[in-house]
């Protein structure tokens, strides 16, 4: 007979009964904070050289931890509270290249657990001090590839639990609703003009947020279509093209929290309609230009997504096409201060933003096509 005290999942992990009530506990505090979390805005920007397309920025930088990252955070907490893998004295580890590692060093120490994030030694000054101030601790390596195996290592041997978000951020969220990021998003665009978005667009790190996107899309039978926007660095592009490309043996992109040097778990190619690979300088650019027309900074991979929206929005105008648009601002640019928002930074890097950041300009201005 199976020891009902303790039994191996799937991924290896050892689940033991957890305290019944420290367990409620902890479930509650999450539920209360996501109480006190009023819903992230939808801001709304008309192009005016298109004037029958409409974009829309879901705001994520607005939630307490300051990224979309906060969503997959608490989802990761409650799957793992929720499957037994966390109890009172658990140290949480997680891979990351920041932003998650910042929202998952908030929700332990919500809950009283020491954490540590694994992370690339390039990543911004910023987010280690996010982190840092949330109480977690940053495990830094030079090979970004090694996150992964590091993370587990370090909890196999505090005997405390490896989160993997690139393995379980698609089926930690409940894509069927919830108030899930797509939920959230459709309720929002309920009373808008084009109330059924043309195209949603989001980036794919983990690949959990397209994956939410994309499979409500289905679920709720929208006449959406999913565009997943890559750095030109990354391979998920080149994955979803051809499915033998799961690894590449170079990444070297500037921008943090999208796009891998391997195809994740959690990526499910299936349900993305298209992807447009995205170059650094153009990324940056339309960050640049982003943040000049809602007067604050937002973040690299925003600039990634906006570009990809406005090279959509430029193929509807030509189509003679109408309706509205949907992508993520997902983070603040105040956490790239020292990186990307630093002229002397890019220039060291060969990153010469200056012309394709007057191309997006004219574009919106309805004086030139995007750059490409």
């Amino acid at each position: 007979m199976t020891d009902p005290s303790s039994s191996a999942n799937e991924t290896g992990r050892v689940c033991r009964p957890q305290p019944r009530d420290w367990l409620c506990t902890a479930i509650r505090r999450i539920e209360a904070d996501i109480n006190r979390s009023a819903d992230t805005h939808l801001i709304r920007m008309p192009l005016a050289a298109q004037p029958g397309i409409t974009l829309y920025l879901k705001d994520e930088s607005s939630h307490p931890t300051g990224s979309l990252k906060h969503r997959l955070a608490r989802s990761l907490f409650l799957y793992a509270l929720c499957n037994g893998w966390i109890g009172p004295d658990t140290l949480i580890v997680e891979a990351s290249s920041g932003s998650t590692a910042v929202s998952e060093a908030y929700f332990a120490r919500l809950l009283g657990l020491d954490f540590v994030a694994v992370m690339p030694r390039t990543t911004s000054r910023e987010k280690i001090a996010a982190i840092e101030f949330q109480g977690g601790r940053c495990h830094l390596v030079d090979d970004p590839r090694s996150v992964y195996g590091e993370a587990a290592a370090l909890a196999r041997e505090a005997g405390g639990l490896y989160l993997d978000q690139f393995t379980f951020a698609e089926r930690a969220t409940d894509w069927r609703g919830n108030n899930n990021i797509a939920e959230s998003i459709f309720a929002q665009m309920r009373e808008e003009p084009a109330p059924v978005p043309r195209w949603v667009v989001t980036g794919a790190g983990t690949g959990g947020t397209s994956a939410t996107i994309g499979r409500y899309i289905r679920y709720r039978r929208h006449d959406t279509r999913l565009c997943v926007a890559d750095p030109a660095g990354s391979v998920f592009h080149r994955y979803h093209a051809d499915r033998s490309v799961t690894e590449i043996e170079h990444y070297g992109s500037v921008i943090e929290g999208i796009g891998r040097p391997r195809v994740e778990p959690s990526f499910i190619p299936e349900v993305v309609d298209r992807m447009i690979a995205v170059p650094d300088v153009l990324s940056l650019a339309a960050m640049r230009v982003i943040s000049e027309v809602l007067g604050r900074r937002c973040g690299g991979s925003t600039g990634t997504n906006v570009y990809a929206a406005l090279t959509l929005a430029g193929e509807m105008a030509a189509c003679g096409e109408e309706g509205s648009i949907v992508t993520i601002l997902c983070d603040a640019g105040e956490r790239y201060a020292s990186s990307l928002f630093d002229d002397g930074w890019l220039a060291a890097r060969g990153l010469d933003i200056a012309a394709p950041a007057e191309a997006i300009r004219a574009f919106l201005a309805g004086a030139g096509p995007m750059p490409a």
